[in-house]
């Protein structure tokens, strides 16, 4: 499949954020987050707001219907997820041959039968050792003391679930802009 060079350049300038986790509610929280749809009803909000009290979203000729903002081009997030290590490492791989590679991942500590976090982040930096990792956990299985020494990575970052929306998104911009 060709992709037209000015698609190329804006996936490579997009933010691209991989979430390995086991739970698919959490993958759509991330999800929900970093690449937020506004609903109807915040829509005619908007509208009413730009157009006057009066003044819902279907009262305003489609041309000029409110839209939500977009970042500028290259600032968005883009996030996959999958549900085990072995797949995320797969991923990692895919998107490293495509030349997108990811800047962030966010790992869950626990996710039987497969991989755990450790391990998970072990075998993406062996693919790709810029690769930013952030390890999600509501348990303790490890100290935190341990994981670093095992990962030998004292960078590494912890992200307690559950999770506030501002600590994603303060990791993801922070994150992703220091391995670009």
């Amino acid at each position: 499949m060709n992709t037209p060079p000015k698609e190329m350049k804006a996936a490579q300038r997009s933010r691209r954020i991989l979430v390995i986790d086991d739970n698919p509610s959490i993958c759509e929280d991330f999800r929900k987050i970093l690449c937020p749809t506004p609903s109807p009803a915040r829509l005619d909000s908007l509208a009413a707001t730009i157009f006057g009290a009066q003044a819902g979203a279907r009262d305003v000729a489609p041309s000029v219907r409110a839209r939500p903002s977009k970042p500028p081009l290259g600032d968005e997030f883009v996030v996959d997820a999958v549900g085990q290590g072995s797949a995320g490492l797969e991923a990692v791989h895919r998107m490293m041959r495509q030349r997108t590679p990811y800047l962030l991942a966010f790992v869950d500590m626990r996710m039987p039968p497969g991989w755990d976090g450790v391990e998970t982040c072990a075998r993406l930096w062996d693919a790709d050792p810029g690769l930013q990792i952030v390890i999600c956990s509501a348990y303790s299985d490890y100290s935190w003391h341990d994981v670093v020494k095992r990962l030998n990575r004292p960078e590494l970052r912890l992200l307690q679930k559950p999770f506030a929306s501002k600590d994603v998104l303060n990791l993801a911009w922070t994150l992703t802009a220091k391995r670009r």
